[in-house]
């Protein structure tokens, strides 16, 4: 077995674009209608809202909110400089939390907000 998730969003090609030139994600698989990235053996999709051709439940485009997304790092202090040095805005700083992460939060084109988080020994 395997977990993916996906993001049905009017933001296909955005979505595409952040995640691949900040992040480094691999197109696995591309079209007009949908995109799937992978980074380090987890998948994410990307689909368009409002296809006919796919089932009701995957039709609405998610509104940004009550979920969020974890790319887990190296070094999350030199990441948050480089992402910061490409003019990405840093929603909330870099961190530590008594759970031994050390994290920043920045929103991707959909209003997700992405973890950017290094596991510590706590």
């Amino acid at each position: 077995m395997k977990l993916w998730s996906g993001i049905v969003t009017p933001n296909v090609q955005a979505s595409r674009d952040f995640y691949v030139r900040l992040f480094g994600c691999n197109v696995v698989f591309e079209s007009d209608w949908f995109v799937l990235l992978e980074l380090g053996g987890g998948e994410i999709g990307f689909l368009l809202p409002g296809l006919e051709a796919q089932a009701k439940p995957f039709r609405a485009p998610l509104q940004g909110q009550g979920m969020w997304i974890t790319i887990d790092v190296e070094d999350v202090d030199a990441t948050c400089e480089r992402l910061r040095g490409m003019g990405v805005s840093i929603e909330v700083p870099v961190r530590d939390e008594p759970w031994g992460e050390r994290h920043f939060v920045v929103l991707d084109p959909n209003g997700i907000g992405v973890d950017v988080v290094q596991r510590r020994p706590s």
